[in-house]
């Protein structure tokens, strides 16, 4: 079975209603990933969605509804932690790919939890780095 990392993007798509095919497209991959129970996140897409959500959506959430989403949907998919190891290996990462470091790192991360897609609209569609398959959601070749 396939194991899909989500990069922030694809959450912050899921509640972004001025593009309602990006959003029902995330939506849906993040609801099918809830109901196979394969779906996976890092420390680093917590926090960088949670300061989205919390800070710069156009109607931002209340404190109360993050800490809701964050434990119902984020923390139940948190499989990787900092560690020397994933700093070293987003390094490695970078300096192949010419990527930032934070793009980077969430390689590294989806290439630790063992997953073998990410789906992000940020990097190169198609291409696979250290096992693991691009894919940007709203791409017509990864549409399945």
């Amino acid at each position: 079975m396939e194991r899909p990392f989500f990069d922030t993007n694809i959450f912050v798509y899921s509640f972004d209603r001025s593009d309602p095919v990006k959003q029902r497209r995330a939506q849906t991959l993040i609801e099918r990933s809830i109901e196979l129970r394969n779906g996976v996140i890092s420390y680093q897409v917590v926090q960088e969605f949670l300061n989205v959500a919390l800070r710069r959506f156009q109607r931002v959430f209340p404190p109360a509804d993050a800490r809701t989403y964050m434990m119902l949907i984020l923390i139940p998919m948190c499989e990787v932690y900092p560690d020397g190891r994933l700093y070293a290996e987003g390094i490695t990462i970078a300096e192949e790919t010419g990527w930032g470091f934070y793009d980077s790192l969430i390689v590294a991360s989806a290439a630790a939890a063992g997953c073998t897609v990410l789906w992000t609209e940020d990097l190169q569609n198609g291409r696979t780095v250290h096992g693991v398959e691009i894919r940007n959601p709203f791409h017509a070749r990864s549409l399945q």
